[in-house]
């Protein structure tokens, strides 16, 4: 919105745009000129003029009060008050003064159009032009304004229903807009919570268990620590390099590059790793690897941190279901440690990630140690390596 222009459905925000709504509300008011020029040169009295000035001045006040009001939540009640307020006034003024003035019916009737709902509108309307008629047949030659003046006041009071229903569909839209635009917002603050709980926890493990194999190394293998040192340094500027991608939303992990980082990761933590062989994920859809990319990277960075395990188990298989066809990759460990008493944000955020790629996740203990299992829709002519 411009600083003269104002919207449809929009409010003047300042007294610019306030005069403008005025201008184009007030412009219709040329067609008061009937009762103006009655009272200029009607042959009234001084007092009578005097009082339909006034009248005219009420009338026009009330009328514009009740535009500029509408759509700022009054009550119907109250709406129709001010209608009959107005209708009143008019009923007064065309008696006392004559035909001229039974064009205040049809201001009567636009302003039933435009503040109140159609399912009342449609009688209020009709009932102005009603009381119009019975106001002409008893005002001398009223009858024969009255076909100029039935016309514009049913056409007007109907075409101001279909504004009113424009502005408020235009309201509508215009909050819908808002709500959507602030959902993608806390979506992408959700995603970029996502990555970086993925990606630092990750990175800052393995950074802490090398950065403890190089300090028991340091006195009696110098050569292993500077290597292990090495190793930190390399990490962490793949680390900058992760996160500098989620926050632009570029980061999109494989399958291929995980799985040779989980075993870099559990061997310097110490754990025997079972992996599968690189996969070939020709007809997997992207979401589908990324997806399981994410949930091997969650896996291994809670076997390293938080199991105690000795042994790790990758396997990855194609699997066929009575929904089609699914990839599968299941994590198992040894391990006993203490993984908390319910989901953590890391699960709660790879079942979020899963779900929006069509896949499940199920994560619990078992016999021997914890299990983690992510199934996703996979192309039917994947083909994944055994375990090895």
């Amino acid at each position: 919105m411009s600083g003269t222009g104002v919207g449809i459905g929009q409010r003047p925000q300042n007294p610019r745009q306030r005069f403008v709504k005025l201008l184009w509300t007030g412009i219709w008011l040329v067609y008061l000129s009937a009762p103006a020029n009655d009272l200029l040169h009607g042959g009234h009295s001084t007092g009578v003029r005097l009082l339909g000035w006034i009248g005219l001045a009420a009338f026009v006040t009330w009328y514009m009060l009740l535009l500029f009001r509408t759509g700022r939540g009054e009550r119907n009640a109250v709406v129709l008050g001010s209608l009959g307020v107005l209708a009143a006034q008019s009923t007064v003024l065309a008696l006392t003064l004559g035909r001229e003035w039974l064009v205040l019916f049809v201001y009567v009737s636009i302003a039933s159009g435009a503040a109140l709902p159609l399912r009342m509108a449609r009688w209020t309307i009709p009932g102005a032009c009603v009381l119009m008629t019975a106001i002409a047949f008893a005002t001398p030659g009223g009858t024969a304004f009255l076909a100029g003046l039935l016309i514009p006041a049913l056409l007007g009071g109907f075409a101001m229903t279909g504004v009113r229903e424009l502005v408020r569909t235009t309201i509508a839209l215009r909050e819908a807009r808002a709500t959507v635009a602030q959902l993608a917002a806390n979506e992408e603050r959700l995603r970029l919570a996502r990555d970086l709980h993925d990606l630092l926890g990750h990175s800052l493990s393995l950074i802490t268990i090398k950065s403890e194999l190089a300090g028991r190394m340091l006195p009696d293998h110098p050569d292993r620590a500077a290597q292990q040192v090495a190793d930190i340094e390399q990490v962490s500027r793949q680390a900058l390099v992760d996160v500098r991608e989620a926050v632009s939303g570029y980061r999109r992990p494989r399958l291929a590059a995980e799985l040779a980082g989980a075993k870099v990761a559990l061997t310097a933590a110490g754990v025997t790793a079972q992996l599968p062989a690189e996969p070939g994920l020709t007809d997997v859809p992207e979401d589908s690897e990324t997806a399981l990319a994410w949930a091997l990277r969650e896996a291994v960075t809670n076997v390293v941190r938080h199991s105690g395990a000795r042994r790790c188990t990758v396997e990855l298989l194609h699997r066929q279901t009575l929904d089609g066809p699914v990839l599968e990759l299941s994590v198992e460990d040894d391990g006993s440690g203490d993984r908390g008493s319910g989901p953590g944000h890391g699960l709660t955020g790879l079942t979020e990630r899963l779900t929006k790629a069509g896949g499940t996740l199920e994560a619990g203990g078992t016999r021997h140690g914890f299990r983690l299992t992510a199934r996703v829709p996979a192309g039917a002519s994947a083909t994944v390596g055994s375990a090895t």
